[in-house]
């Protein structure tokens, strides 16, 4: 079995690979100031991308994802940006649960599984 830790620190690591699945860690957004959670659902939606292409894989690749909203007052908002980056013939199974998050400051939090193909 190879189990591959991607962006480790002390604490956790932002992804792991092991036998062709891609777990990442729980993403937040990294620029929170004065963004609405459009925005920052883009961002980590973007940074999804990047730890999926730096793992082997790629969106069209998750199998799940889960979305944690600090607000479900933010629905419609999140969905503005997950419908615009999702290819829509590879959607994933996905959950969207309403949570407290570390910091007040993020109004989302994706965690998705993938697999790998490279």
């Amino acid at each position: 079995m190879s189990i591959r830790y991607f962006g480790q620190s002390a604490r956790l690591s932002e992804a792991v690979t092991a036998n062709g699945f891609v777990f990442l860690s729980g993403m937040v957004p990294e620029n929170t100031e004065q963004a609405d959670a459009e925005t920052q659902t883009a961002d980590v939606l973007a940074q999804i991308d990047s730890w999926l292409q730096q793992s082997g894989s790629s969106k069209q690749h998750i199998v799940e994802a889960t979305v944690y909203l600090a607000d479900m007052h933010d629905y419609a908002a999140m969905n503005r940006a997950w419908d615009a980056w999702v290819d829509p013939q590879h959607s994933p199974v996905r959950a969207c649960i309403e949570a407290k998050l570390a910091k007040p400051e993020w109004k989302v939090e994706i965690k998705v599984s993938a697999v790998q193909i490279k």
